[in-house]
Parts: C-alpha cells; structure tokens; sequence
C-alpha cells in the first residue's frame, strides 16, 4: 500500500518566463526587412537596431509636430523630420527608448533641414532596444513611402486572409469527410510544416501529426512533464518559447461556446513562428472543436452501452464465461487473460475550485478521458469504463502488475498540474476468469475505501496488501472503534501530546519487531537500557503485554485502528 502524490504543483522551476511572446490575434504585415525592399526606401540606410530587422509593420504614418508621442502606435513605421526632434523635452535617447515602449516597428528619419545629424548617444539606444532606426535621403517622398508600404501591408494581409479561407476549408473537409482529430493535426502539421498536438484542457495528448523524431524530441522538454503531459498552466495562447526550450511552440484554445475542450499546439525549431501561422492554428481550432463535439456525441452512445454491459459483469449478471468473452471480444476488449481489476475515484475537493472564464467538460467525463487515453496507449484491448463515481479499468496481470498499475497511475496523475484534481486507486488480486470479475472488483472497490482512509487523498493500494485492515474498515459503529482505543491504550490514545505520540511509535517498533529488545533499540537509536526503561513504563500504562499474547493483539489492533483516517 502506498500513496502516490498527485495534488497540484504550486510552481514550476523548470519554465522561466523567458523568450518572446505574440498575441494570438496577430495580423499579417511586412518586416521592417522587407520594407526596406520596396523602391521608395531603396537609399535608405540602416543607422542602428539591425536585429529589429523582423518587426512587423503593419501602418506607416508621416508626424511633424513637436510632440509625437501621443500618437505612435503599435507595429507602424514612423516617418519624420528634424524638426520635432529638434527640441525633444526627455531627449533623444529617451525618446527611442519611449518609442520602443509603445511597440513602434521601426523610425525613418529625413535630416539637415532643422537637424545636421542623429546624436550617438541616440543611435546607442536603438541599437541596444533592437529599433531599427533609419537615415532617409533628402529626394524621398514622404508620400510615396506611405503608399508603398501601405500597399505592401494590405497585400500581406490579403493573402494571409485567402491563405487562410483555403486552409480552413482543407480542415473542414478533413472532418466532413469522417476524418478526426489524428487526420486533422496531421492535415494541420502538412500545412504548417512543424509539429502539431492537440491536448485536453489539462494537457494530455489526444492527437498529434508531424515528424515522429520531432515529436519524440519535443516531448522531452520542460513544456512536458515525465507523464508526458503538456504543461497548460504555463502555456499561455500565442507564440511563444523558453529559455531553456529550443525553438518556438504556438498554443490556441479549443472551445465551443464556453466550453473549453483543450488545446492545439505547434512547435518548430528550426524557424519562428508568427502571427499567420497563429491564424492557421485558429482555423483548426475552430474544425477541432467541431471534431471534439462529434466525438464526444458519438462517445457518449458508445460509453453508455459500454458501461451498461461492464456492470452486468461486474455484477455478475453477463451470463456465461463464454458469452462474457465473445461479447468483450466485439467490443475490442480482451478479458479471456488473467486481470487485475482497477479502480479510480476521484478523491473530495480539498477546497474551492478555481474559477476561470470557461467551462471545462464534467470533472469525471475528463477524469474517464485520462484513464481511457493512457490505457489506450499501453493496451488498446484492455476495457476502460467511467461510471458515475469512479473508472473501473480491466488491466492484463503480466510479469509485474504491481508496477504496471503505478505507471499507469503516474501517468495519469502526471505531476498534479493543469487543475487535475486528485484521486484513489484500488487493485484487486489476479483474476484468472472473467467469472471471478465480480469478486475482484468488490477487492478492488474495497482497497479504494481502505487505502484512502490509511493514506489519505492520491492513495494507490492493494487489496492483499490490506491485511487486518479489510476487516477494522467494515465496523461500520466509529464509536466502537474509539472506545476501543481508549480502553486499549488508555492515555497513550491521546493525539495531542506529543510524549504519548512517542511512546506510541515505541510500542509499535517493539511489536512489529516481535519484541526483540535489541532490534528495536537499533531501529529506534535508543540504547539498550533507555529502551528497557520505556518498556517498563509502557507496561505500567497497559499492562503486560510482554508476557500477554492477547493483550499484544488488541494493542497492534488499536495501533492500527488509529492510523485509520475518518475516527474523529
């Protein structure tokens, strides 16, 4: 019996905020680089900020009056003179570092009429921000720079917009045509030549489509944690990456109406993704969720009928060896092998839940979901049911089924992040027949019950694991049970001393050692006649239980029942 932890983590080490970061709702525009391709800037030159150069522009506006920073906006190119340079309150440098602030993609400046030169101290700072900033030569228009650019812009956003109108047709079809989630992340990953997932609202990976090794690669980065679970709690929407994670991944939300119903996720080392690769992920979220609707209609008819004939045989009411397994055989599950019965609940809320602005799907349904996704991968014949209160999953015995079950558990716990809630885990002895399921889930129901009240929440325990404890946990009279104690160990049951607590761990040493004086000292880093001291007091509390065999029982049977969780 053991007890796995599974609450969720309060921090992540391992994600720093670095890297750059772009909204989701990026709009298409040209770089600073090739705005500087087109003929109106063809003499234009480069005084500093040169690896700014991919800034997007999305606007260009002409300003000349003295104060121009009331109206700088985000991504534009700022075209001016020297004259509302000239008398700069903050100065120059300062007014760079002001522009930057607010997102400015990059200032072209034409000089000698109010201003000889640009100050180094200015040239500097935009160098040291990464603001390209440019030198204009005095024939240039003004009007044909904005023109240009404009133009250049608006042909960008065109067709970035047709780009996208065709791959969100390509999409749809995918799923008009009977296609899921694995053929649209695949049609996704072609389209975008990177990588793709598609996780649940918690990260847990429903689909992906891309290269194998990349995929492999990717999910041995910190966005991942050992269960193989996409962090969606330190993943926000947009393009973004890490310090210590190569490359860069995109993350959109997948929702219907309020609902969230995960994520779809690209990753790419060897390019940085952008705002039209951001788009392409939003049409396809928008296809997801109608994919995940689909499915989830289509689930819950098959779960129904699923779960409806699990019970049956659960309870005994399947009929016959043989009908039991040729039924599971059309069911794509194979029970004609020795099992191990699985049981998983989900443990009572420690607290309030966290609220956010989105639904998520019913806390069991995703529970159910997890369960079923990582079974699946390990065996996709083994049976996997949610009912109303916990999964009950039917897992091959094989060389280690102890080991077998914590790694499923483990992964579906994952490392407690992604707002999961914890649960309890019970595991019934091998069955060997599959008319010997019901008595295997009655073990493992009951090892749920009896290693949660042992362990606490995020328990994983064993029915033969138990012990005398199956038998303290069906006497249903908790009074019984605290008399007992109290009349069994008189003041050592008190819980809130701890002289008592410590006497308690020494009697307890002394019996699992089956009273060998010389063990228990070592055990307890006591000496010899230290130990031989405790005993006699112990003795004047209780009694001789040295020399009473029955009283050592009943004291080992109210040691145990107070590790019992629940009494008070």
């Amino acid at each position: 019996m053991g007890k796995l932890a599974n609450d969720p983590a309060q921090g992540s080490p391992e994600l720093p905020a670095g890297g750059g970061r772009v909204p989701s709702r990026a709009v298409a525009g040209l770089t600073v680089r090739k705005a500087m391709e087109i003929p109106a800037l063809a003499g234009a030159r480069l005084l500093a900020g040169e690896r700014g150069l991919d800034r997007v522009v999305q606007r260009a506006n002409i300003m000349e009056v003295p104060d121009i920073l009331p109206w700088v906006k985000p991504h534009e190119l700022l075209l001016t003179t020297g004259y509302p340079l000239r008398n700069t309150p903050q100065g120059l440098p300062g007014l760079v570092t002001e522009l930057d602030a607010r997102g400015l993609a990059a200032l072209a400046v034409k000089l000698h009429r109010y201003l000889d030169a640009l100050p180094d101290e200015m040239i500097h700072e935009a160098d040291r921000l990464g603001l390209p900033l440019l030198l204009l030569p005095d024939a240039v228009g003004f009007d044909d720079i904005l023109n240009q650019v404009l133009t250049g812009v608006l042909n960008k956003q065109a067709a970035a917009l047709e780009r996208s109108w065709e791959v969100h047709h390509a999409l749809l079809s995918v799923v008009l045509e009977g296609g899921g989630l694995t053929e649209l992340v695949t049609k996704t990953s072609a389209v975008l030549g990177v990588p793709v997932m598609v996780t649940t609202a918690d990260g847990r990976v429903l689909a992906e489509g891309g290269n194998v090794d990349d995929l492999a690669s990717w999910r041995h980065t910190p966005c991942f944690d050992t269960s193989g679970r996409f962090r969606t709690e330190y993943e926000p929407g947009g393009v973004h990456s890490h310090v210590d994670v190569p490359g860069w991944h995109a993350v959109v939300p997948i929702v219907a109406g309020r609902v969230d119903h995960g994520r779809i996720v690209a990753f790419a080392r060897h390019r940085a993704l952008d705002g039209a690769d951001v788009n392409v992920l939003e049409r396809a979220a928008t296809v997801a969720a109608l994919a995940v609707n689909k499915q989830l209609a289509v689930t819950a008819v098959e779960s129904k009928y699923r779960g409806d004939f699990l019970r049956d045989v659960l309870s005994g009411r399947a009929g016959d060896r043989e009908r039991i397994v040729a039924h599971c055989e059309s069911l794509g599950w194979d029970v004609g092998r020795d099992l191990v019965v699985v049981v998983a609940e989900l443990d009572p809320e420690a607290g309030p839940a966290a609220s956010s602005g989105l639904q998520l799907r019913p806390v069991q349904e995703r529970f159910t979901v997890a369960w079923q996704s990582v079974v699946g991968r390990r065996d996709p014949r083994a049976a996997v049911v949610g009912f109303a209160q916990e999964v009950v999953a039917l897992l091959p015995a094989g060389p280690d089924p102890s080991a077998a079950v914590r790694d499923v558990v483990r992964q579906v716990s994952g490392d407690g992040g992604g707002g999961r809630r914890s649960f309890s885990t019970g595991v019934s002895r091998i069955v060997d027949d599959p008319s010997r399921l019901p008595v295997g889930y009655e073990q493992a129901r009951r090892a749920v019950d009896v290693g949660r009240q042992m362990n606490g929440r995020g328990s994983l325990a064993h029915f033969d694991s138990l012990g005398s404890f199956r038998l303290l946990s069906q006497i249903e009279d908790r009074d019984e049970l605290r008399g007992f104690v109290r009349e069994t160990l008189h003041g050592l049951a008190a819980d809130d001393d701890p002289e008592m607590e410590d006497l308690r761990h020494t009697l307890k040493v002394l019996l699992d050692t089956n009273l060998n004086v010389a063990e228990a000292a070592r055990q307890l880093h006591f000496h010899y006649n230290t130990l031989r001291y405790r005993i006699s007091k112990l003795e004047r509390m209780l009694g001789p239980f040295t020399t009473d065999p029955e009283l050592r029982l009943d004291l080992a049977l109210a040691l145990k029942v107070l590790q019992m969780r629940g009494l008070s």
